[in-house]
């Protein structure tokens, strides 16, 4: 690949995902800061401020709720609700199902990352999920790339599996960046060595 081309991968790399998630924080920050009664106040940073502080009250206020019987009957309400729109209930739970892979941390859903040869010849990249069917068969997610939140719930016998040696992470990274997220990976420790 040529120098110039290189640089302009390597440029967008960095930029795109920046530039995405400042788009995102602003898209966020303007809807909280024009809501209501913050839409009022004329200076930018009390604005900031209070759209912050309101932000982060409802997180934690949510997440309090949901903690109680009421949160878990509110939740299941919402979902039920939600889920009955064709059209949203795919956006929802697909982000749904998004959070909580990334804040789970590997604790929950995706237990441990492993090889499962699908076809002979052919391994993919699952997850182990921490169940068991009554045949003693281990119950292994294997998720699609690069949106994680669809896959396939496969039955696999022990011997079939095989452990790998890295993190959740590294493993999650890899799918999510279609196979190309070790190549960075190893062209950055190359660059840094």
């Amino acid at each position: 690949m040529a120098t110039w081309k290189r640089d302009a991968a390597s440029g967008l790399i960095v930029l795109v995902p920046l530039l995405l998630t400042l788009f995102v924080v602003y898209w966020i920050y303007s809807q909280i800061a024009n809501f209501g009664l913050l839409a009022s106040i004329e200076s930018p940073p009390l604005r900031v401020g209070l759209a912050i502080v309101v932000f982060v009250g409802l997180v934690f206020a949510v997440g309090y709720l949901m903690r109680t019987a009421v949160g878990s009957v509110a939740e299941t309400y919402i979902d039920d609700a939600i889920n009955r729109l064709p059209g949203l209930r795919v956006v929802y739970n697909a982000s749904k199902m998004g959070v909580e892979t990334v804040l789970a941390g590997g604790s929950g859903e995706f237990q441990k990352p492993v090889k499962v040869e699908t076809w002979d010849g052919l391994r993919m990249t699952a997850f182990k999920t921490g169940k068991s069917t009554d045949d003693g068969r281990e119950i292994v997610f294997i998720p699609t790339s690069p949106n994680i939140t669809t896959g396939f719930v496969v039955e696999a016998e022990p011997d079939e599996i095989q452990e790998l040696d890295e993190s959740t992470e590294d493993a999650l990274t890899r799918v999510l960046s279609a196979g190309f997220g070790e190549a960075h990976d190893r062209e950055v420790e190359e660059l840094v060595d």
